[in-house]
C-alpha cells in the first residue's frame, strides 16, 4: 500500500472542508471545474497530487487564493 504524502492529505482536507461549506457534492464541484468526481475524491483523500493548473482551478471555483489551499 502506497503511503500518502502529508501535504496531499492536508490539501485534500482543506479542499473538502471548503467544498462542503458551500454545500457542493463532489459531483457538483467536479462539474464546476471540469474534473471527474472520482478524481476530486482522490484529491480530498490525499491519494492524488494535483498539478498547479488543477490547484488554480480548484481555488478559483472555491473563491480563495491558491495559496490558501497549500
Amino acid at each position: 500500500m502506497k503511503k500518502q504524502d502529508k501535504k496531499c492529505v492536508e490539501f485534500g482536507r482543506r479542499v473538502r472542508n471548503l467544498r462542503e461549506s458551500r454545500g457542493w457534492s463532489q459531483e457538483d464541484f467536479g462539474f464546476k471545474i471540469g474534473i471527474h468526481r472520482t478524481y476530486i475524491g482522490g484529491i480530498e483523500r490525499g491519494e492524488r497530487n494535483p498539478t498547479l493548473t488543477t490547484i488554480h482551478k480548484i481555488a478559483k471555483a472555491l473563491g480563495v487564493p491558491a495559496a490558501d489551499l497549500v
